[in-house]
């Protein structure tokens, strides 16, 4: 054990942790020049053609050290995005040290003292490292400055790196040797391994991924899952490299895998604990918290026939993304679907990408929302999810939503046009705070709803991709909130309904029927777009009715002949509006979301 070591790479999003991931499998040849691609730990296309990474990857690594001992590395790649950070605190809590990658032109970023937090909060060693640093750009003692406010190190503590070049990398493989304690734990006690990973292969079922903290785990021994209280055999263990390596025996501070032959999906939890059935262990270790979702979506299948395929590939993909959460649920508009649970408008558009590409199933998404908790009278509890889960008005006390505090890390230059952005999002600065003289950190209090659709975006334009974001949430807030009905002819169409501030809904309701005209295409009949706020109207616009041109026949002839069929026609058109129904296409569903990227 005293030559293991356990560590991830955590950093803001785009500071080159892949890359400097890329370098080290190079260093310690654990990966052959033939087999090296660029992000080699990114085995999704999805990742690499973003430039982002989506999933943490474990791998293991062998080094000689100057003292001539062979170390065993475990390694974690870690996300970068806010989205993603439940990944982060999965890796953390498998590890005893962290890498802490600060970009030498861009500093220290909103990420990453919220993934050092993190790594603090779990008693991680933390090396510093200055990456970039070969960059015309890089700024070597300012961006060291502000680690050493930030870690209280000294200079001589913080490696000066490259993942371009690769200089460095030497200098970051001795220091987790030297700096990185050995992991601890009893090789003899009764087993216990908590699972901090999990896929699905078709061939193989759930593959877990754990860390023994106490035990050994042998080939074919017989094992229980804590939690789900499942019984096992351990077909094959393993550790993980590039693929993975079969081993007869794992002991205490080993990261590695294990297959039985699971096929059902939710008989695997990540943060459960593996121990043995014959020899179990006294309590199950207290993993990570559980996930909160920050953004709510139905998911429907395009066909409902699909339904059940879909059910499959969620369950599959829960596996593998943890932070995935979802229920079944039904629509008048679209039949039957799921409500899903999302970290950020980033996971849900990946979340659907990979959908897509990898259990082929195309969705329809409804207007994503967040979770609010409503009074009634009787002063009942009530959470909801979904516009359709809010009671009668007249029956509420009030409606809170959820706040976060949100930090913005930025050049003083852009300060004006951030505070604006916050200010129309209905947010409250609560604290400004100068890093250095170009760098100022700013604090924020605003409703999550407000950030959920384009507020990073437009941060990132506004400040010219300068700006850095992260949040937390703090509490729930009373809120005038109101329900917005969409309403074609008068039928409500429930899965356009949303939840928005009384004093949006105006706007936000002009800027749905503006883009519904667009979109649907014109019936035989008159189609009136309402956005309806109760029984009030507070936005219209009128599609107007294909029309064949009756009066083309009459040529000459007395006024009254024309009256007489334009009237007919005015009597069929009303006819048919009162039973013809506005058949919404997918189409519009997904376009009409776009309104908010604008």
């Amino acid at each position: 054990m005293k030559n293991i070591r356990n560590f991830c790479v955590i950093a803001h999003i785009d500071h080159g942790k892949s890359t400097l991931s890329d370098r080290l499998l190079e260093e310690t040849q654990t990966i052959s020049e033939r087999n090296m691609t660029n992000q080699a730990l990114d085995d999704m296309d999805l990742e690499r053609e973003r430039g982002i990474t989506i999933k943490s990857h474990a791998i293991q690594m062998y080094y000689k050290h100057t003292d001539g001992e062979t170390y065993t590395y475990n390694l974690i790649d870690t996300p970068g995005h806010v989205d993603f950070s439940y990944e982060v605190s999965r890796s953390i809590a498998a590890c005893e040290g962290a890498l802490l990658i600060v970009d030498a032109s861009q500093g220290v970023q909103a990420q990453t003292i919220s993934n050092l937090y993190l790594a603090i909060g779990h008693d991680l060693e933390i090396i510093p490292v200055l990456n970039k640093v070969d960059m015309e750009s890089a700024m070597i003692d300012e961006m060291s400055d502000q680690i050493i406010d930030l870690l209280g190190c000294d200079k001589e503590d913080i490696v000066l790196a490259s993942g371009k070049t690769g200089l460095g990398v030497d200098n970051i493989l001795a220091a987790v040797v030297d700096r990185i304690p050995a992991p601890k734990g009893d090789p003899e006690a009764p087993l216990q391994a908590l699972i901090f990973d999990s896929v699905f292969n078709q061939f193989r079922g759930v593959i877990a991924y754990f860390r023994i903290l106490n035990g050994t785990l042998k080939k074919n021994d017989q094992i229980r899952f804590v939690n789900t209280g499942g019984e096992y055999g351990a077909d094959e263990i393993g550790v993980l490299q590039l693929d993975q390596v079969p081993k007869d025996e794992l002991g205490a501070g080993n990261v590695g895998y294990v297959i039985t032959g699971i096929k059902e999906s939710k008989e695997v939890k990540v943060g459960d604990t593996i121990t043995l059935r014959d020899n179990p262990c006294e309590e199950g270790i207290h993993g990570f918290e559980d996930v909160k979702p920050m953004v709510f979506a139905g998911i429907y299948p395009i066909d409902n026939d699909d339904f059940e395929d879909l059910r499959d590939s969620l369950e599959k993909l829960q596996l593998n993304d943890a932070s995935l959460v979802y229920e079944p649920e039904s629509s008048v508009a679209l039949g039957f679907g799921f409500r899903c649970g999302f970290l950020g408008m980033l996971h849900l558009e990946i979340i659907q990408e990979r959908l897509s590409r990898e259990f082929d199933q195309e969705v329809i998404t409804t207007v994503p929302n967040v979770s609010y908790v409503a009074y009634t009278k009787k002063q009942d509890r009530l959470v909801i999810n979904t516009p359709n889960d809010l009671p009668d008005p007249s029956s509420i006390d009030r409606v809170e939503e959820p706040y976060i505090k949100a930090q913005i890390i930025t050049m003083p230059e852009y300060i004006g046009s951030i505070m604006t952005l916050a200010m129309d999002k209905r947010g409250i600065l609560t604290n400004q705070n100068y890093l250095t003289t170009d760098r100022v950190e700013l604090t924020f209090e605003m409703p999550l709803a407000e950030i959920v659709f384009d507020f990073y975006d437009r941060l990132k334009s506004i400040s010219r991709g300068y700006a850095s974001f992260d949040y937390v949430m703090i509490d729930y807030r009373a809120s005038e909130l109101v329900k917005l009905d969409i309403k074609l002819n008068g039928d409500s169409v429930d899965a356009l309904s949303s939840l928005v501030h009384k004093t949006k809904a105006a706007s936000f309701g002009r800027q749905i029927c503006k883009r519904l005209k667009e979109l649907l295409p014109r019936q035989q009949f008159l189609i009136a777009i309402q956005a309806a706020v109760g029984a009030k109207i507070i936005a219209r616009e009128t599609i107007s009715a294909l029309r064949k041109d009756v009066t083309a026949k009459c040529y000459g002839g007395d006024i009254t002949r024309k009256r007489k069929l334009l009237e007919k026609q005015k009597k069929g058109k009303k006819k048919m509006r009162q039973i013809g129904s506005v058949q919404v296409p997918q189409k519009a569903f997904l376009e009409v979301l776009k309104l908010n990227e604008g």
